[in-house]
């Protein structure tokens, strides 16, 4: 079968995590990316050391399978040249903060209203109708602004998660929003303006769990007792250290009669989910001086036959020997005509129970931009006079 965005063309105004992971992974679902660039390129091409300069390796992760066209949007000529772009395209997507793309001419008023086809996704810090809509926001921020630095914390400081996890999970979010915008347009004809703001998402997210009693009672307390336990940890065996969840019923009785503890199941405390969740700082405990007592392979071998979910736990250098992503073949080998033969995870997903087939390297800057300018309907003529300005610069010009 064809990929799912096959022959969906996406101008795409972002840069850092948050907006690049979006149209990577519509890049990945065989949708048309076109990265619009400053002169400079996105930042993430110097993060980190590459094999050549602005090819660092988080770039070649977040924005493989797009094309590059490097553009001076401050210039008249380049505003033109970016409004042709977004003309041929089904969807425009930008994380830049509301009042600087206004001053582009580039907002969702303009570019709408000249194309009512268009989906335009904004993904933002915080939603245009609150105080906080013209604030910077990263990672860290919203993080912090969220609760999850709090919750993550615990009864101690405040701590962030050591991964861009608001950018990736609001990047999902955007990926489900402009996807539904898409599906809409095909029965409605109409595109329109998707607002995906971090603040707003995180919260949401945060919240499936963490409401709690404030769903029923205004009053009520927030918090989920599981994930706020300070036993709820990797915990340490004989020889490593093992993520274990007894959760059930039927899980917990099991686990009593593993440790030869099966009084336990009939506890008033202990027989129910509701009295487990009460007490489950203490299970967690019982768990956590149990597990050093065998090895890894032995609580393992003990655990998967009785559902109990049990996984040794991995550092992100072990990933790459792991038996299971092994056989599913989740990282792929791509080459790429400057940085050589590169190592990326493919779509974790499958449709019609088929992978979809790898796409292209990240572009290098500028890459493709008199190629993209001429699909536009810009002439040769045109796209010299871009590049003798100064407007369009890169290796595609």
């Amino acid at each position: 079968m064809n990929a799912p965005l096959d022959g969906v063309r996406v101008v795409d105004l972002t840069t850092t995590f948050l907006g690049p992971y979006t149209t990577m992974l519509m890049a990945r679902m065989g949708a048309d990316v076109v990265k619009v660039e400053t002169r400079e390129g996105d930042v993430l091409r110097h993060v980190g050391t590459g094999a050549h300069p602005g090819m660092g390796p988080i770039f070649l992760t977040a924005n493989h399978g797009k094309r590059s066209v490097a553009l001076d949007l401050k210039s008249p000529g380049g505003r033109a040249a970016m409004r042709r772009l977004v003309a041929g395209a089904d969807a425009f997507v930008t994380n830049m903060r509301p009042e600087a793309v206004q001053r582009l001419g580039l907002g969702p008023d303009e570019l709408t209203g000249a194309d009512e086809r268009l989906v335009y996704l904004a993904l933002r810090g915080f939603g245009a109708e609150g105080p906080y809509r013209n604030r910077a926001a990263y990672d860290d921020v919203i993080q912090a602004a969220c609760g999850l630095a709090a919750v993550q914390g615990g009864s101690g400081d405040p701590d962030y998660v050591r991964s861009v996890v608001a950018d990736k999970a609001v990047a999902l979010m955007g990926l489900a929003a402009v996807n539904a915008a898409l599906f809409a347009r095909e029965r409605t004809g109409r595109g329109g303006f998707v607002e995906v703001p971090m603040f707003e998402s995180m919260v949401s997210f945060l919240m499936l769990e963490q409401q709690n009693a404030r769903v029923l009672d205004p009053d009520g307390p927030c918090g989920y007792s599981r994930t706020a336990s300070p036993n709820r940890r990797p915990y340490r065996t004989a020889d490593g250290f093992l993520g274990v969840v007894v959760y059930t019923d039927k899980q917990w009785l099991s686990f009593f009669e593993l440790i030869g503890r099966p009084e336990l199941a009939h506890s008033e405390r202990y027989s129910t989910i509701t009295g487990r969740t009460e007490h489950i700082d203490e299970l967690y405990g019982l768990v956590a001086a149990e597990l050093p007592g065998r090895t890894n392979a032995e609580w393992v071998a003990a655990m998967e036959p009785l559902g109990i979910p049990v996984q040794p736990v991995l550092s992100p250098d072990d990933l790459f020997d792991d038996a299971h992503l092994r056989a599913v073949e989740l990282f792929e080998q791509v080459p790429h005509p400057s940085e050589g033969t590169i190592t990326l995870p493919r779509l974790p997903m499958s449709f019609g129970g088929a992978h979809v087939p790898p796409v292209r390297g990240a572009p290098r800057l500028g890459e493709h931009g008199a190629d993209v300018l001429a699909e536009a309907g810009l002439s040769a003529e045109e796209v010299e006079r871009l590049r003798a300005d100064g407007v369009l610069t890169g290796l595609g010009t």
